[in-house]
């Protein structure tokens, strides 16, 4: 999978629907969040998504591409992210994606940690 549709994937799973995004996440999935359950299962982050709005728009930003082995695929990034009516979020994220055949690739782990906020 060449940079642009790595890019272009990963955006799918934050503002596409619940079916895709059930397409797109392994069974055997880590997730962690910084909400509770905060660790989660492939299965469980589908159904915590299914139930959730989308987001509208997203930006990444400090992006890095990793290739370890043929059919690994490891990202990190920063995301800034809003749905309709104005909510924000903001996080350093990571995911893996692993080839399960030519041309399909599903997310084996997904990260998100939002920015320390300093106290003054």
């Amino acid at each position: 999978m060449d940079d642009d549709r790595v890019w272009a994937f990963e955006e799918s799973l934050w503002t596409a629907d619940a079916e895709h995004y059930r397409e797109s996440i392994d069974d055997e999935c880590v997730m962690v969040v910084p909400a509770p359950p905060f660790v989660m299962t492939g299965a469980q982050a589908v159904e915590a998504v299914a139930n959730t709005p989308r987001w509208s728009k997203v930006a990444f930003s400090d992006q890095q591409i990793m290739r370890p082995q043929e059919g690994l695929i490891v990202i990190g990034y920063t995301v800034d992210a809003e749905k309709d009516g104005g909510e924000k979020y903001e996080a350093h994220c990571t995911s893996t994606y692993r080839r399960l055949e030519h041309e399909v690739w599903k997310v084996v782990q997904h990260q998100q940690t939002p920015p320390l906020k300093m106290g003054g």
